[in-house]
């Protein structure tokens, strides 16, 4: 009894029988979607495993396969979100975005490789290339530029701004680095701010500290 749906391959919305509004194109999209609506899924087996998640806009091989029952998420790209199954308002853009999210919530990753790893955390924001890449259950981080946040696994309320920025910052908290390489060797040091290209770029264990400018406390 499904109405206005659009079907173009081989199993595409195959098990559907009440939902409506959904655009499968591709072999095995939608495949599984019972009571689904408003979906679109383009590209082999996108959103493959959904049965009633709603409001879903998928495009790439594989992306959000292995999602269910989660709405009002958007993937673009190769297997981005693939593992997703009830995490929702995510955004996921580039090859491998969000790949690993299962239930993680409130997350946008845009380029290749971004946020590849995070599986349950939330409310994370990261732009560039393997930003926050091995991120897991890390939560509240914004990583914006090229390897920002990259080995972050379980860090939290951190904010890097700038290529190479807090690359090295894997468990700890509240760190905020602005500017090119700006707290760039920080393993375990907390709280601490710096601004300025190179700033605080030797720092790795120290805590509580404020730079400001160019290679400022670059040595500390």
């Amino acid at each position: 009894t499904g109405s206005w749906n659009i079907a173009l391959g081989y199993n595409a919305l195959d098990a559907n029988t009440t939902g409506t509004y959904n655009v499968a194109l591709g072999t095995s999209s939608l495949t599984t979607a019972t009571t689904a609506a408003h979906n679109v899924a383009v590209g082999a087996d996108a959103l493959g495993s959904t049965t009633t998640g709603a409001n879903n806009t998928v495009t790439g091989s594989g992306a959000m396969y292995s999602n269910t029952t989660a709405s009002q998420n958007a993937a673009f790209g190769y297997v981005a979100l693939s593992n997703n199954t009830t995490g929702q308002y995510l955004v996921g853009v580039g090859a491998y975005a969000l790949t690993s999210n299962t239930t993680g919530n409130n997350n946008t990753a845009l380029g290749r490789y971004v946020l590849a790893s995070n599986t349950t955390g939330n409310n994370n924001v990261a732009i560039g290339t393997n930003t926050l890449d091995n991120n897991t259950t890390g939560n509240d981080n914004t990583a914006v530029g090229y390897l920002a946040l990259d080995v972050n696994s379980t860090g939290s309320r951190n904010t890097a701004l700038g290529a190479l920025s807090l690359d090295a910052n894997t468990t700890v908290n509240d760190n905020t680095g602005i500017g090119y390489s700006s707290l760039s060797a920080t393993t375990t040091g907390a709280s601490n701010t710096a601004v300025g290209s190179y700033s605080m770029n030797d720092n790795t264990t120290g805590a509580n500290n404020t730079a400001t400018g160019y290679y400022a406390l670059g040595g500390n």
